[in-house]
């Protein structure tokens, strides 16, 4: 199973790529449909927002909002914008792209900065004998 799959079996495991090793983050049951979790992945305990789309499908973005700098993103409301999968932040309601992390709303940050998030590679494997807590 692929991270653009949806997992068809309950003991399912998701996992991030921290850019070294694939990490294990939840289980897939325990991500509620259209909903999101924060995560932490790597060496420097990034944080990611896990989502599971209705239809399966889980995607990893960079939980920091690029607007107000707070670690949100996970809380957003997930829809879509002209048939395109998205978050909207739920500080000031920037839509992103599930997909690429692309704000679709504005280019830049206020700081300047590219206001894009930062799309971590995620899949969903069968659970082995993996323990996830």
């Amino acid at each position: 199973m692929s991270g653009t799959e949806p997992a068809e079996h309950t003991e399912a495991v998701v996992e991030v790529d921290d850019g070294g090793s694939w990490t294990p983050v939840c289980r897939y049951r325990d991500l509620g449909p259209g909903r999101g979790v924060a995560v932490l992945v790597g060496p420097r305990g990034d944080q990611v927002a896990l989502f599971r789309e209705r239809g399966g499908t889980v995607h990893a973005l960079a939980n920091r909002d690029p607007f107000s700098g707070a670690h949100v993103i996970s809380r957003g409301l997930l829809g879509s914008r002209l048939g395109v999968p998205v978050v909207i932040s739920p500080m000031l309601k920037h839509a992103f792209e599930l997909r690429t992390g692309r704000c679709l709303d504005e280019a830049h940050a206020p700081d300047g900065t590219p206001a894009d998030l930062r799309v971590w590679p995620v899949r969903v494997v069968a659970a082995a004998a993996m323990e996830v807590c």
